[in-house]
């Protein structure tokens, strides 16, 4: 929201690229005005305001019409707020509709090949006078057609092209086969139409289209080339094989040819082929630049398809390739991908396809027919008339016949028939070849020459007749064609070209059925009538004589493929079609119920194909069958046929059939029955538990395709019986009534129960009874499905699994869709005819029976919400979901746009006030995280929540007893029971779920409870109670949850009317009502703008977790735009198929979307709660002022106004919030100005950040706000003065500056120039003290300012910074407000630096501030004296001076007890729990007067945990309260006043010496560069004379506290011992030899002992040196010193409770090893020898030699506690230390001359404590002797 900032906005038109920009204009233009009003309004104030401003009538007017603008103002260009939800985008309307298509004709990837050139090299002119051009010297024809060798089958028919010149077309005789034989109607060429096409337009194809299902690299394009017949294929191709061009040999090739194209015109045979891929990928991708192989001679043995798969099988080898014979000349073939608006096209039964002109002579497409392979899913329900067989005779055994003497170069003529009579013709239906007629009567195969077992590779296509009789069959003829024209016999015999060798017949029908596969049948040698009677085998006396070629032997191979749409090729449904058709008039039950038994083994293709067909005629069988058992078979038939599509994945299909197919049957007198009552009931017998459940399963997985044809019956039957016009009641039978009802209680077992084992069966069934019971209620009567909707809801329980809630809200979800949802849920008119009025309506804001009763779907929904909401995330996401995108579409919905229908809306929803209430503090989160990624695994219990539960002091005492809590369980899990008498819900805890401790997350380790949060008050827990879920969860929603569910709160909040809004609060108890604005407030964070930034960060990490359901999604630039306003009001048009959905890519694009999108949220919801506070603050007056306006109720009001100003906000909202705060000030004037000033302190600070804000106009807008409110402080006291404003601001702009906030800015400067000049321009205050009071302030400010500077210098040395604030809060004792205001940034700053204790102190110090002041002013008896138990510093409190500052202080006994509290909270997060007692003193005395047991009781349960706290840390000493460490500056150039100066820093718990010296080194580096900055590793004294001053030096020494004899006596506590200390001490070695180190004998120690000026802890960490003390160590003194120690150190590790073994080992090694020169021996040779002895003093030596005994005895005991621990496989170790031990007392006894004698028994000091122990276990009196204990230490 910065300034100049560009937006770009896309516009889909022009139009609506006006329209834009006419409203921006118009807001422009609007919002200009409004300024100008707002200045004059402004003026208005100032001028009317005489002296009297509550009285001034004049004022009022003015602040109505302020009030007028600032809402109409805020009524412009207001958006809906759904329309910006991300969610919107989101929305997915897929699944309310499925998108349904009606059946099409598909196709697999078609192919477009077009033919253009067949050349040889052998080329010559055929005209008789060689002029012409230059072609082929014959004509040759090429059939084309698809092999796919992958599965080893021929896939489409055969495309025959004719690419012949015309001229050498011309070489045939124009009387070809195709007239003969009585063929072909001689019509003038042109005058025929096929289907509407001139014939002509057909008689030469050129172009293909091809269809490939399932298209793959190894499908190849296959041409076979034949020729007139001529003789054998090698000798014919020979001269075409041969590269020398001769035009003798053309001529003679050319001669032939001509003569038998005059003989032989009308036969072919096989002359060539070549091949080529067609495909590059699995995907359809064309091969385009694949070409045609070289032209391969057929050979006549490898005709077959076989042979061709075999062939291509090796067509990528070359080598085997290389071998094949190759003919010279050229294929030109090539492919294309066909455009879906193909014009010109016809099927492959010459039928032309629309977007086809018959005027034009274009070419036309021809589609060629694909054999589909026979499996479900390359199927698709037939929609075209197809009836085509294609006939391949295969092969001839002709070599044992002996009927004919010539049987070589055979023909095969194939015909089709209807009779077998003498006189019958041949219908004709058989497809021609190109160039003749499209139909013809007959066709002949190829001539294979000198073969007597010809094999044939050609196709066939016949046209068959609709209907097909027994006597349609095909009638095969055989010819003997001689080639060689024979000139030496007669002319008779040369002309008889063909003779019949043969005749063979193939009947269509067999069983019904048309043939399909490879038939072998016996050829006869003549054809009598009647001839179809007598196959082989036939008796000779039945039918005409037949003479068999080779005794009847099946010497002709034949095979047929029928593709027909028509007949049916499966055995099972052609007898159920059949058993159907002949029972047409009487259907009868046993015989159908088993055809239909066995239409389960129908082919699952055969299936998909006929589906349409069958269902239709199972629904007629359904209704027309007598038997019950008939139904529930057809039933039966029908969920094996769904199922199996389902499980082809071709659903689609059956929704196009209910959809645009099924429709039941028109009623008729004879049949009553109805499709929906049959099917009804057979599906509630399927359902029934006794029957097999695999059936039941799949009824209820695919049952949505029952309860559509249920709805489709049920509807068609209202519409043709007329009953549509009936009451709804009166629409359907009782009995029908009653079969829904059993068939909805019969599903609800299968989806409760059954979701363990078959999830998808009971999740659709739940989804498909939804469907049906929501489409109910356009056809029954509503009560009834409301009826059936109870009973639905009846079957669950509260406790139900997770799935089982899913099922629940998905039902709700479907049911809630229905287009009249919300007439559905107003109340129906009761009483004689009159209809309830909304206004009588009571208005419910919480869910009550009549509320439910009367609104019954919303108020279903909101209960089902209300107990989601005590479930786990998971749950209660989908229940908030299902809420939210319901109330989404009620705003977009055209039929409710206007304001009053949103409002009536708006009261549906009311209840949801009193849901939210219940859950306030589970939505009571005011962090902003980035969006949360939903973690799978939800029942994982968060450890933090155990140790918070074991860590933190609960909150308020209501929470948990002294006593552990009897649902200790229920709390753990994140919820509470509210009745305790409950047994711990065990359930609960195994599925916690918990993300937030039970105790409020917002309260840290916080102590005090804050009491207006009533976080665990009864009432409420009741209230939730009575839900039906006696648990109440207390765990905090997630983030979007908490979105989601204030989303819908703002939407009836701003769409509700203001009567309703009044009637709510009149209704609202006090607590509700703070319940509400916390909710407002809440509202605020979570929507506020988090920036650019922050959007693109967190989209990297994730976007918002994608929709279940896969839904359609617009293109991108679509989506953008989508999110435009104008863009989603398509969303409210429901038949919008198309979903927003979000895209989830990263680019800026997107974010900036995201950004602008949350940008406007942040406003909309901004503005909404301003309007909802204008409202309240307009009707409530009375109750905002009542206790001077300083009432809870108030206090929460104004923190929403002040929630405005600390969140970031848009300019646009931020005008309007300042319009707001001055109506605001207007108001209540007593709030800001009279009693506590933390009101007006709180206004003050947020107002001085907005003067600093980067836009001239909110500064310009907040500098005229704060002089607003200097100036009605300067009217309230009677224009005297306004200290109150006055000290406030100055407050404010000190603890700005202590948050280095950087308020010192020339933007902040100008704010106050602003303030100055309205001041001095106001005439109402001319002649005032109120212009030099402004003036004086501003000064005042300024020379506060000063101190940034300073500040931001140190922004990055908190010791410094600390330091700093503490001088001010010094220079401030007359201000106790101000100095209150530094101690408070100091506690800040520490808390930030984890310097707890540090913290503590400030608090105890402003504590101590507070208590002075009321003690002077006879408020309280006791001062800053009483503090002095807990630190001796705080007599600097006491010096606070009566001044002008004290006159607007309002401390009292309260801000006393609440800072009070804050300090036991900051010395128990500082782990000195032993002071707490102390400052709890000070508390209880107060409570105890005020009578307060609950406080007391609380204050005593805390101090009870101090005291465990304190007992726990002194048992494990694992409390540590810092580590010390001297440092000191040298280096004037740098450190200009802390030259020289020595400092005691204190650091937290334990830190070592590298990390203090690398913090302070790079802090120092930073500062004046790192080659400038050094450290001096010595801790000696420094001479600053020998440093260099071009460097800056940091000296750094670990130092320990010091405690003299007296003090240790003292302070016995490890405590006492480092709280309040001021002395520290380090050592240093030296000798005098001026070494560091020497030997022992000449070692001497320096100890220095620092003082400081305060004690520790201070409220500084750093404190200064005030004197230091040097004592010097003689070196027997150094030993006494060490030895001591060591002494001291075992003796410790001896006495502790529980010994640190490992410790105490490596202590003894190091004290008794002899082999250690520097340990114990060492000082003992040095000091104690004869010759040594005498050097020292007597004392020293004498004291020395006791040291040495009492070490010797500590080491003998240490050894003793030894034994008894440790394990076997230590015993070794520890005699060989035993033995050490022994040798040490035997050398110290030499060196000493006396007897040290080692202590053997470690039992003897430990017995004495033991025997208790013993005792104890023995229930022996003390005196009673222990026997059988050996004196060995061994025994224990």
């Amino acid at each position: 929201m910065q300034d100049k900032s560009t937006y770009l906005l896309a516009s889909e038109s022009e139009a609506e690229m006006e329209d834009w920009i006419n409203l921006l204009n118009k807001i422009l233009h609007s919002s200009f005005e409004i300024a100008m009003a707002e200045k004059r309004n402004g003026d208005i104030h100032d001028d009317d305001d005489l002296g009297k401003s509550d009285s001034s009538s004049g004022s009022m007017d003015s602040f109505q019409s302020a009030r007028d603008i600032e809402s109409r103002m805020r009524n412009e260009t207001r958006l809906k707020l759904f329309t910006l939800d991300p969610d919107t985008q989101k929305l997915d309307f897929s699944g309310i509709e499925p998108d349904v298509k009606q059946f099409e004709e598909k196709f697999g990837k078609r192919v477009l090949v077009n033919c253009n050139d067949l050349s040889f090299n052998l080329q010559s002119c055929v005209a008789e006078n060689e002029e012409g051009p230059t072609t082929n010297v014959e004509p040759f024809y090429v059939t084309l057609s698809l092999f796919d060798i992958q599965n080893g089958r021929k896939i489409s028919s055969d495309f025959h092209v004719d690419l012949n010149h015309p001229s050498v077309r011309g070489m045939l005789p124009s009387n070809t086969s195709q007239y003969m034989n009585g063929g072909g109607d001689t019509h003038p060429e042109g005058q025929r139409l096929v289907h509407g096409v001139p014939e002509a337009a057909m008689q030469y194809p050129r172009q293909g289209v091809f269809s490939v299902t399932c298209p793959h690299p190894d499908i190849f394009l296959v041409a076979r080339i034949e020729k007139v017949l001529q003789g054998g294929i090698n000798n014919c191709a020979e001269p075409y094989t041969k590269s020398s061009d001769s035009t003798k040999v053309a001529q003679k090739v050319l001669k032939n040819a001509k003569l038998a194209c005059c003989r032989l015109g009308q036969y072919r045979m096989p002359f060539a082929w070549a091949a080529r891929t067609l495909f590059k990928d699995a995907s359809g991708t064309l091969d385009k630049s694949a070409r045609f192989s070289p032209l391969y001679r057929q050979d006549g043995n490898k005709l077959s398809n076989d042979d061709v798969l075999k062939l291509l099988a090796d067509f990528r080898k070359p080598e085997k390739m290389a071998k094949l014979p190759v003919i010279l000349g050229n294929l030109d073939v090539t492919i294309d991908n066909v455009a879906p608006d193909l014009t010109n096209c016809v099927t492959s039964s010459y039928i032309p396809v629309k977007q086809f002109d018959v005027s034009q002579k274009t070419n036309i497409f021809f589609e060629v027919e694909e054999f589909v392979p026979c499996l479900a899913k390359c199927s698709q329900p037939f929609t075209i008339y197809n009836n085509h067989l294609y006939v391949y005779p295969r092969h001839l055994k002709y070599d044992s016949q002996k009927s004919f003497a010539k049987a070589r170069n055979v023909a095969v003529c194939i015909e089709f028939r209807d009779s077998d009579e003498e006189e019958a013709v041949s219908l004709k239906c058989i497809y021609g070849r190109p160039g003749g007629p499209l139909f013809t009567k007959n066709a002949f195969a190829a001539v294979l020459h000198h073969q007597h077992n010809p094999e044939f590779y050609d196709e066939f296509k016949i046209e068959l007749p609709t209907q097909l009789h027994e006597k349609h069959h095909l009638l095969f003829t055989f010819y003997h064609v001689s080639c060689e024209s024979n000139n030496k016999a007669s002319t008779k015999k040369r002309d008889l070209v063909e003779t019949q060798v043969g005749y063979a017949w193939l009947p269509l029908l067999k069983d019904g059925r048309v043939t399909m596969n490879e038939s072998q049948i016996p050829v006869a040698a003549n054809l009598p009538a009647g001839y179809l009677g007598c196959q082989e085998g036939a008796s000779k006396h039945s039918g005409p004589e037949v003479k068999w070629v080779d005794g009847g032997k099946p010497l002709f191979k034949v095979a047929t493929h029928l593709v027909s749409t028509v007949y049916t090729q499966d055995q099972h449904l052609h007898n159920f079609f059949d058993h159907c058709q002949s029972t047409e008039a009487a259907p009868q039950g046993g015989e159908l119920v088993k055809y239909l038994k066995s239409l389960h083994a129908m082919e699952s293709h055969v299936m998909i194909k006929f589906l349409p067909t069958t269902l239709n005629q199972l629904f007629r069988v359904l209704t027309s069958a007598t038997q019950e058992d008939v139904a529930v078979n057809v039933t039966r038939v029908m969920i094996h046929i769904v199922a199996q599509c389902h499980e082809e994945g071709l659903e689609h299909y059956l929704r196009s059939y209910v959809k645009f197919v099924f429709k039941s049957e028109p009623q008729t007198s004879s049949s009553n029955r109805l499709v929906h009552e049959e099917l009804a009931k057979a599906m509630t017998a399927i359902l029934k538990p006794s029957t097999d459940f695999l059936t039941s399963n799949k009824l209820l997985k695919y049952s949505w395709y029952f309860f559509e044809a249920l709805v489709k019956s049920m509807a068609q039957y209202l519409i043709e019986s007329c009953k549509v016009k009936l009451s709804r009641n009166q629409r359907f039978s009782a009995a029908f009534h009653h079969t829904v009802e059993t068939l909805v209680n019969m599903m609800m077992p299968h989806i409760t129960q059954k979701y363990k084992d078959n999830l998808d069966a009971a999740r659709n069934a739940n989804h498909s009874l939804a469907v049906f019971i929501k489409r109910c209620f356009n056809l029954m009567d509503r009560g009834f499905v409301f009826k059936q909707i109870n009973h639905y809801f009846n079957c669950f329980m509260p406790g139900d699994p997770k799935t089982l809630f899913e099922f629940r809200f998905e039902f709700l979800r479907v049911v809630c869709n229905h287009e009249h949802y919300v007439p559905l849920n107003l109340p129906m008119p009761f009483g004689k005819g009159r209809i309830m009025r909304f206004q009588d309506l009571q208005m419910d804001y919480s869910l009550t029976d009549d509320f439910c009763k009367n609104h019954f779907l919303v108020g279903l929904l909101l209960r089902e919400v209300s107990t989601a909401l005590q479930e786990f995330r998971e749950i209660r996401q989908i229940a908030i979901h299902v809420l939210k995108n319901l109330m989404m579409k009620h705003t977009f919905d055209e039929r409710y746009c206007s304001k009053s229908q949103q409002a009536r809306l708006a009261t549906l929803y009311f209840p949801l006030f009193g849901l939210l209430q219940e859950n306030v503090n589970r939505l009571n989160v005011k962090e902003v995280s980035p969006f949360t990624v939903n973690h799978s695994n939800n029942n994982g219990k968060d450890d933090s929540l155990l140790t918070n539960i074991l860590m933190t002091p609960p909150r308020s005492s209501t929470f948990l007893d002294t006593s552990l809590h009897k649902d200790v369980f229920g709390v753990i899990s994140g919820t509470s029971s509210p009745h305790t008498s409950s047994t711990p819900n065990i359930n609960s805890v195994r599925h916690a779920d918990s993300h937030g401790s039970l105790i409020s997350t917002d309260s840290g380790n916080s102590l005090h409870e804050k009491h207006n949060d009533k976080s665990n008050s009864l009432d409420k827990n009741q209230a939730a109670s009575n839900l039906g879920s006696s648990l109440l969860r207390c765990d905090k929603l997630d983030q979007a949850e908490i979105k989601s569910l204030l989303m819908c709160f703002l939407h009836v909040l701003k769409s509700m009317s203001e009567d309703a809004l009044f009637t709510y609060w009149n209704k609202a108890s006090p607590a509700e009502l703070m319940d509400f604005f916390t909710l407002v407030e809440v509202c605020l964070h979570q929507f506020k703008y988090m920036g650019k930034r922050y959007i693109a960060r967190n989209q990297d990490g994730a976007g918002p977790v994608a929709h279940e359901r896969k839904s359609q999604t617009l293109p991108v630039s679509r989506n953008r735009a989508g999110m435009m306003h104008a863009r989603l009001q398509q969303l409210s048009s429901l038949d919008n198929a198309n979903t927003f959905n979000h895209t989830y890519s990263h680019s800026d694009a997107d974010v900036l979307n995201q950004s602008l999108l949350e940008a406007n949220i942040a406003t909309e919801v901004c503005l909404t709660v301003l309007d909802t506070l204008s409202i309240f603050i307009m009707g409530f007056k009375t109750q905002l002022c009542s206790d001077h306006g300083h009432s809870p109720l108030m206090k929460k009001v104004f923190e929403v106004h002040l929630c405005f100003l600390r969140i970031n906000q848009s300019e646009t909202a931020l005008k309007q919030v300042f319009t707001s705060l001055r109506t605001f000030i207007y108001k209540f004037p007593c709030t800001f100005f009279e009693g506590r000033a933390d009101m007006c302190a709180a206004f003050c600070c947020e107002i001085l950040k907005c003067c600093n804000s980067k836009l001239s106009s909110i500064r310009s807008d907040a500098a005229h706000l704060l002089y607003f409110l200097m100036k009605s402080n300067f009217d309230y006291t009677g224009r005297k003065s306004f200290v109150r404003t006055h000290l406030q601001v100055v407050i404010a702009v000190s603890q700005l500056i202590a948050d280095v906030i950087g308020i010192g800015s020339t933007r902040f400067q100008q704010s106050l120039s602003i303030i100055n000049n309205c001041a001095n321009s106001d005439k109402t205050i001319k002649n005032t003290a109120f212009p030099s009071d402004v003036k004086d302030l501003t000064k005042r400010i300024r020379t506060v300012l000063m101190a940034t500077a300073q500040m931001k210098e140190h922004e990055r040395d908190p010791e410094m910074l600390v330091d700093l604030q503490y001088s001010l809060a010094k220079s401030y004792a007359s201000t106790p407000e101000l100095r209150k205001t530094w101690l408070d940034s100091m506690a800040r700053i520490h808390v930030k630096n984890g310097d707890m204790s540090e913290a503590a102190m400030c608090y105890v110090h402003v504590a101590a501030l507070v208590a002075e002041y009321l003690r002077r002013k006879g408020m309280f008896k006791q001062g800053c004296s009483a503090f002095r138990v807990v630190t001796p510093n705080i007599d600097e409190e006491a010096a606070m001076m009566e001044d002008v500052g004290m006159q607007d202080v309002h401390f009292n006994e309260d801000v006393l007890m609440e800072l009070l509290e804050e300090c036991a909270d900051g010395l128990w997060k500082a782990e000195r729990y032993e002071l707490i007692s102390d400052i709890y003193k000070l508390i209880i005395p107060i409570y105890e007067k005020r009578r307060d047991f609950e406080k007391l009781a609380h204050l005593y349960d805390t101090l009870h945990r101090a005291y465990s706290k304190v007992t726990e840390v002194m048992h494990t000493g694992k409390r540590l309260l810092g580590t010390y460490f001297r440092v000191a500056f040298f280096g004037q150039g740098f450190f200009e006043d802390e030259d020289g100066k020595e400092y005691i820093y204190k650091e937290p718990k334990f830190t070592p010496l590298s990390e203090v010296s690398q913090r302070l080194l790079k802090l120092y580096s930073d500062k004046f560069g790192q080659e400038n900055v050094k450290m001096i590793q010595d801790s000696g004294r420094i001479n600053p004379k020998d440093l260099d001053s071009k460097y800056a030096y940091i000296q750094v020494t670990h130092v320990t506290p010091y405690l003299e004899e007296k003090e240790e006596v003292d302070r016995k506590t490890d405590f006492e011992k480092s709280h309040n200390i001021r002395r520290f001490v380090f050592e240093m070695p030296f000798t005098i030899s001026g070494k560091k180190q020497g030997g022992v004998e000449e070692q001497c120690k320096r100890r220095t002992i620092l003082t400081t000026t305060h004690c520790f802890p201070y409220v500084k960490k750093r404190i200064a040196v005030m004197y230091q003390h040097h004592t010097d160590l003689s070196p027997i003194e150094v030993a006494i010193d060490e030895m001591s120690k060591k002494v001291g150190e075992i003796k410790q590790l001896c006495s502790s409770s529980d010994v640190d073994m490992i410790r105490l080992q490596l202590k003894l090694q190091g004290s008794i090893s002899v082999q250690v020169n520097a340990g114990p021996l060492a000082y003992a040779r040095a000091f104690l020898d004869d010759a040594c002895a005498k050097k020292n003093p007597d004392n020293k030596v004498k004291q020395l030699k006791e040291v040495f005994r009492h070490f010797v005895e500590a080491c003998g005991h240490g050894l003793g506690i030894n034994e008894r621990l440790i394990k076997e496989d230590q015993q070794e170790y520890h005699d060989e230390m035993k033995a050490n031990y022994r040798d040490l007392a035997r050398e110290l006894s030499i060196i000493m001359h006396e007897q040290i004698s080692p202590v053997e028994d470690g039992m003897k000091s430990v017995l004495p404590d033991s025997l208790h122990i013993f005792n104890a276990i023995s229930r022996t009196p003390t005196s009673a002797t222990i026997h059988g204990i050996p004196s060995s230490s061994s025994v224990v």
